[in-house]
């Protein structure tokens, strides 16, 4: 992993690397315009043929692409009672936070008398991606299908990537199920995210698209946006943690592995002060990693993402954790509650040693679906109010519109839009 303090004569540089923007790696763009394009085109055909083609799902027909009643009964069967009490209290504790961040209708009188308002319903139709890859993301079944749920969406559709031979973990169907899922799809990748929001004769389009994926599920969603809604840009996991000497070295360093363990592009950080907790944080890394599976996800994790910087006072670390934007943060420092308001672009945020990540990943209430990338900046994290459609509402009366009329047209003399004026003062009579 790379170490950088502020020593080094190249820190200013490498600093002004970790300060992101969100954007597709070198060559995503093109590939995934070319399946969007394919899935337009060919439909359910395509839609096979790359499933086939990157996840070895052996599909014959169209019918092949939703799970089935079957499977879902044969799922419920093969979860024993342990998973299954885990997934239910998960799924209590995400819907109770969900229905506390809905939206509710109000309705007042702005100041010329007339009633204005706002009414919330929920979109009818939702598109849900939840990853598999190496490992079936279950809790993502509960952070993520839960809340167009708990919202009253009546129509949510999951897509998510089979293994060979077209086979979806049990554990991973059960959990959609009893999240509240009304339709599932073994489809992947960006043709998964394509399938939903284009559309195909099998599957229905969708109104709003949602969930983390990879760099092709989320480049995909940018270049889909206008076509449908889209929630945020979740992808590849990170976790930095800002710290001071009071951090336990070992902690840190679990928390930096239990991001490690997903591959891929993840992002593991460090920011501290005092390179006596660097040093040990580095240690412990190497020490913890002896005693887990998934080394190959590990190392190359380790060897790709993972980075540590020694500053000079904590301030400059607010500064680089506020320019990295960071998915998940750990804050563990003798002074949490004076930083804690000047953190401005983390997605989620954990303060002290007590607070593992893995416990927002899996059972504390909010959503684990969080901006990465550096979408931090741009985006919050998934909640429940991003399947509400906002709906305004306006009433006039006589004495109202008296009150509105000459101010509209004002503006409408202005704007040399007469038509306007005229639409209000014509119903004063």
């Amino acid at each position: 992993m790379r170490i950088i303090r502020h020593t080094d004569k190249n820190f200013s540089s490498a600093m002004k690397k970790l300060d992101r923007r969100s954007a597709p790696p070198a060559g995503v763009e093109e590939i995934v315009k070319e399946i969007l394009a394919e899935v337009k085109t060919r439909g359910d055909a395509a839609l096979i043929e790359l499933s086939n083609r990157f996840d070895k799902a052996d599909f014959k027909k169209a019918a092949d692409l939703r799970v089935s009643e079957a499977e879902l009964a044969a799922a419920d069967d093969a979860v024993d009672a342990t998973t299954k009490k885990a997934i239910a209290a998960s799924r209590k504790n995400v819907i109770a936070f969900a229905k506390r961040g809905l939206r509710k209708d109000w309705s007042g009188k702005n100041a010329q008398g007339a009633e204005v308002g706002e009414r919330y319903l929920p979109f009818q139709r939702v598109g849900i991606y939840v990853p598999g890859g190496s490992a079936p993301l279950v809790s993502t079944s509960n952070m993520t299908v839960c809340l167009a749920a708990a919202a009253g969406c009546p129509e949510i559709v999951v897509m998510t990537p089979p293994g060979p031979g077209g086979v979806v973990h049990p554990a991973l169907l059960y959990a959609l199920r009893e999240a509240g899922a009304t339709e599932i799809y073994k489809v992947g990748g960006a043709q998964g995210m394509a399938a939903m929001s284009l559309g195909t004769k099998t599957i229905s389009p969708v109104l709003k698209v949602y969930g983390p994926g990879n760099s092709f599920v989320v480049e995909a969603k940018r270049q889909l946006f206008g076509v449908v809604a889209v929630d945020l840009l979740p992808g590849p996991s990170e976790v930095v943690t800002l710290a001071d000497s009071s951090a336990t070295p070992a902690f840190i360093a679990a928390d930096m592995l239990a991001q490690a363990e997903h591959g891929g592009d993840s992002v593991m950080g460090l920011v501290t002060d005092s390179e006596k907790l660097l040093l040990a944080v580095k240690a412990e890394i190497e020490c913890q990693i002896q005693t887990l599976g998934r080394q190959a996800q590990l190392k190359k994790a380790l060897r790709d993402g993972a980075w540590m910087v020694l500053v000079k006072t904590l301030d400059d670390g607010i500064a680089l954790v506020n320019a990295f934007a960071p998915e998940h943060l750990s804050l563990i420092a003798r002074k949490e509650e004076a930083i804690l308001p000047r953190i401005t672009t983390a997605g989620a945020i954990f303060l002290g040693n007590e607070s593992p990540v893995a416990v927002g990943d899996f059972l504390a209430g909010p959503s684990h679906e969080l901006p990465t990338g550096g979408a931090g900046k741009s985006f919050p994290g998934l909640t429940a109010d991003m399947f509400q459609r906002r709906t305004s509402i306006v009433r006039l009366d006589a004495e109202s519109l008296r009150k509105s009329a000459p101010i509209v047209e004002a503006f409408a003399q202005v704007e040399g839009l007469d038509a306007h004026g005229r639409s209000a003062t014509i119903r004063l009579g």
